[in-house]
């Protein structure tokens, strides 16, 4: 017998008790080979060569979660940074290549898009800075365009006039998304050491390094982890560690199976899984609960950290057990309103900003999905990020940005997002300025661990 009566109805249970799921299915696609000097016929290439690759992305998809019955909950596309791409066309704004992205995903109902991007680690060039500039406007305007901005790595250090200027970009796109509380910066990241097959947004982009087209799947399953964990009370810790590495490993085989035939469908090369723990806002299927059903009274108490720490490192393990794709993020995210489990943690007062920064030392991908009040000058953002960059830099891991300033709202008022975006109160930011520091310019070098040839 291939699989036990057990092992199936462990799966059955899997999908419908535990909310297993694969997150999305990213197409990854280069524009490389759209750049011209007109704007508009590089725009049009762009949209005729997504347009031949993606086509059957959504119907595919459908397909597979008919066929193999996993839920494939967004399809997404990754494409090339646009300031790469937009930077032969000479033209002031790419406002127009956001709204022509937004275009091809409502044609073809795809969820998001990301790419609307550029890689200033080390410096920014004027198709850099354009792109930058045109964040704000860009989005208001569309939907479902994502963009995302590296202002570090380990090997470069840190941009600080990047980290400045992405500050005041984040102030800007949430003044230019006040009707909707600023719900552009939801679509907005900054990041340190960002991946370049990395099928979650908003950080997605295809890599300069990645071929034409790929197919790449993030699979997630919180509430699946946080069974096994409850399988295990009042076992021993190395127990427990054993049991998240095995469920990780099955939650692996799962996404492995429907990302490459998803490739295989769409004749294109299968090319990650990022086997991250996503949460949603929906009650089961939380990270926090995880780390509640490892002994926390509530995510973020003491121990917090450790918890998490053991929990993405086996997460990692029983991965890397089950494939040899593992790729992109893969760990364990912590968005504050994606997450039942850390909002009411934010309402009781068990965590707070610096827990959470504290936290991401130890996992994917950084600061995530967090409210803040309207008037945080942009200054303060600028050194959260900073901060957040420095913990990637130092150790050699992805970290990142991504918070929104709520105009005229106050910490403890409420914030709606909808949808797998959720609502969170918004959280209080230490009122010390580190304007001085942001106002100097410059770059952070990078570590001396990282001279390594």
């Amino acid at each position: 017998m291939l699989f036990t009566p057990l092992e199936i109805q462990e799966t059955v249970n899997m999908f419908m008790k535990h909310k297993l799921d694969v997150r999305a299915i990213t197409m990854g696609i280069s524009l490389r080979d759209c750049a011209c000097e007109s704007g508009k016929k590089s725009r049009q290439k762009m949209y005729d060569k997504i347009m031949r690759y993606v086509e059957n992305l959504v119907p595919v998809g459908r397909q597979i979660e008919t066929e193999f019955g996993v839920p494939i909950i967004n399809k997404r596309v990754a494409v090339t940074p646009i300031s790469m791409v937009a930077e032969a066309s000479g033209e002031e704004s790419y406002v127009e290549w956001a709204i022509t992205l937004d275009k091809i995903a409502k044609e073809l109902e795809i969820d998001f898009i990301g790419g609307f991007s550029a890689l200033v680690q080390k410096g920014i060039t004027p198709g850099d800075k354009i792109l930058m500039d045109s964040i704000p406007e860009a989005m208001a305007v569309t939907d479902r365009v994502c963009a995302s901005i590296n202002c570090g790595t380990t090997k470069n250090g840190i941009n600080m006039n990047a980290v400045k200027y992405m500050g005041e970009i984040v102030k800007k796109t949430a003044e230019r998304t006040a009707n909707k509380d600023g719900l552009g910066c939801a679509k907005l990241v900054a990041l340190c050491n960002a991946p370049e097959d990395n099928p979650f947004m908003a950080g997605a982009f295809h890599g300069p390094g990645e071929g034409d087209a790929v197919l790449s799947v993030g699979v997630s399953g919180p509430g699946v982890v946080a069974a096994a964990c409850e399988e295990y009370k009042g076992k021993s810790i190395d127990e427990l560690a054993d049991g998240i590495k095995k469920t990780a490993f099955k939650i692996t085989r799962v996404g492995e199976l429907v990302g490459r035939e998803a490739a295989k469908r769409l004749g294109v090369n299968f090319g990650i899984l990022d086997l991250s723990l996503a949460p949603t806002p929906a009650v089961g299927d939380s990270v926090a609960e995880i780390l509640e059903n490892m002994g926390l009274e509530s995510a973020g108490g003491p121990g917090t950290t450790a918890c998490l720490a053991m929990l993405t490192d086996m997460v990692k393990k029983g991965g890397v057990m089950a494939s040899t794709s593992v790729g992109g993020l893969s760990g364990a995210f912590i968005p504050v309103s994606e997450d039942a489990g850390f909002i009411n943690a934010v309402k009781c007062g068990s965590i707070n900003l610096e827990k959470l920064e504290a936290m991401t030392c130890v996992c994917s991908v950084g600061l995530d999905m967090i409210a803040i009040p309207g008037d945080t000058p942009a200054t303060s953002i600028s050194g959260i990020m900073a901060d957040e960059f420095a913990i990637g830099m130092v150790n050699n891991k992805t970290t990142a940005v991504r918070v929104i300033p709520v105009p005229g709202k106050a910490a403890g008022d409420w914030v709606e997002f909808g949808g797998l975006l959720g609502g969170c109160p918004i959280m209080n930011v230490n009122r010390f300025s580190c304007a001085e520091f942001i106002n100097r310019g410059g770059r952070i070098p990078a570590p001396i661990h990282s001279f390594r040839n």
